[in-house]
């Protein structure tokens, strides 16, 4: 892949110096280094935020008492974990990151989950349904505020960056949902 966009970017410059176009190639590689700058910063301060959040619920013990209040939820979807509140808080937090759009903030949790499932699995060459059931999840994961996307909308320049939300949510609700129906589909053919 790095060689295509390499030739990618040498055919470019190629075309620009046959053009005459040489400065507006300069002038637009410096706009989007300012850009791409600006971008990041914008969304390193809203990751260190939502994580700091998500942080000070952990210490507070708050995932706990999400967890305790989502815990017939995560039952019904995990039903080979039976009460173990440590990969229940796991799949909770990841579940809170994932649900206000902060998959950055997610993804070491989730990978925390599966590192104890992985822990207590029987056949450790294969995904144990409560691996695939959060493998699912994570990926399809219902988002009510896509705080990245706002922010990148943001960054843009957009006039109005939080229209995306309802169709966001709309859209991630329905994906869930297909992803728990073919899962639980498959528990039943035992695949």
């Amino acid at each position: 892949m790095n060689i295509i966009w390499s030739y990618m970017i040498l055919i470019a410059f190629v075309f620009c110096i046959v053009n005459g176009d040489v400065e507006q190639i300069i002038e637009v590689l410096f706009l989007s280094t300012e850009n791409t700058v600006s971008l990041f910063l914008r969304l390193s301060g809203m990751i260190c935020m939502w994580s700091g959040f998500i942080k000070i619920a952990e210490k507070s013990r708050l995932i706990e008492k999400i967890s305790k209040f989502i815990n017939p939820l995560i039952r019904i979807l995990f039903p080979e974990l039976k009460n173990d509140s440590e990969v229940s808080g796991h799949i909770v937090m990841n579940m809170t990151a994932n649900m206000i759009g902060l998959g950055n903030v997610a993804t070491p949790i989730g990978l925390k989950a599966m590192e104890k499932m992985q822990e207590k699995n029987k056949e450790k060459h294969k995904l144990s349904k409560s691996m695939l059931m959060f493998v699912v999840l994570n990926t399809a994961s219902i988002q009510l505020i896509p705080t990245s996307v706002i922010a990148i909308r943001a960054a843009a320049g957009s006039e109005n960056p939080t229209d995306i939300v309802l169709p966001t949510i709309i859209s991630s609700v329905v994906s869930v949902i297909v992803g728990i129906l073919i899962v639980k589909f498959l528990y039943r053919r035992k695949v």
